[in-house]
């Protein structure tokens, strides 16, 4: 048996961030081969992630990444934010990002991408389930392209550039590039976050959210006890502001407090043709733990 020394744990250790006993281990079942041992760890993680993999993951970060007339946003989830805070776990969600302005938004082909540790994205996220201990999921993945202007993005929240718990894209269509637009792109991301719009124009708000609101406002109008044509009008301006309210074109810009957004665009000569919004977690239902329950089960206790 090969003699292992500290320094070949702690090298084993800073390259796959597993434990000091379990790098150890790993030596001493591989003769002190290091290539050998990282892949006995990875080998030992895939059971450990395998375990960990049903746990409810709705914590995490959203990543963007940009390329001028292109851009690319995911959302990667654990389970607390604490992992958030992980440096390899950041690093791993910007790689991701980059990874998506090549490989596009479809989730099996991302996952099939190489990242700059010569894993996959998937192999990436087992790796890191096993050293860190959580599950992780890679959820969603957005990229948006314009002929001719610039596709900005913007990320509310940043623990660093390019990740944070909110993330927006903007595709702004122009005769060229500029740093006014991609200002400007930066500022349509800003409201974006901060007023979530459902459409990004009339046309685009889904029938039966209209129709759910046309319903309930209908209801609201009778109740008033006016006569129809009277509450044909009501109703006609109050789908108006609800419009306002959901529709990112006719909504009233934040930097200003009075514009629409489709007057500062049209100001600025540009055209906004999609936008993307990611808040981290958003839709996943959380799991709701008895903290007293999991101390005695812990103990093996009841």
């Amino acid at each position: 048996m090969a003699n292992i020394t500290a320094a070949q744990v702690r090298e084993l250790r800073s390259t796959t961030g597993a434990g000091m006993m379990d790098c150890k281990k790993a030596l001493a079942e591989t003769d002190g081969k290091m290539q050998d041992a990282i892949d006995w760890l990875r080998k030992k993680g895939l059971s450990q992630a395998a375990k960990k993999s049903g746990r409810t993951a709705s914590e995490g970060l959203v990543g963007v990444a940009s390329s001028g007339r292109k851009a690319a946003m995911v959302e990667v989830n654990a389970e607390t934010d604490f992992v958030a805070r992980n440096e390899a776990f950041q690093n791993a969600v910007a790689q991701i990002a980059e990874a998506a302005l090549k490989a596009g938004s479809d989730l099996d082909a991302l996952n099939k991408a190489i990242l700059p540790s010569g894993r996959s994205v998937a192999d990436e996220l087992t790796h890191l389930v096993a050293t860190i201990g959580e599950n992780m999921t890679l959820r969603r993945a957005a990229v948006l392209e314009v002929p001719s202007g610039v596709v900005a993005s913007y990320v509310h929240g940043a623990l660093r550039p390019g990740v944070g718990r909110i993330g927006v894209l903007a595709a702004l269509e122009a005769p060229s590039e500029s740093a006014a637009i991609e200002e400007l792109g930066r500022q349509v991301g800003m409201h974006v976050a901060a007023t979530r719009p459902a459409a990004l124009k009339r046309e685009d708000v889904a029938p039966d959210a209209l129709e759910r609101e046309r319903s309930v406002l209908m209801e609201q109008a009778r109740a008033s006890g006016k006569p129809d044509a009277i509450i044909e009008k009501m109703i006609d301006g109050r789908i108006r502001k609800f419009y306002e309210e959901v529709v990112l074109l006719e909504q009233t810009w934040v930097l200003d407090g009075e514009s629409k957004v489709q007057k500062v665009l049209d100001k600025a000569g540009v055209k906004l043709v999609a936008f993307d919004r990611f808040q981290l977690g958003e839709g996943i239902e959380k799991e709701e733990s008895d903290f007293a329950a999991e101390v005695a089960a812990a103990a093996g206790t009841k």
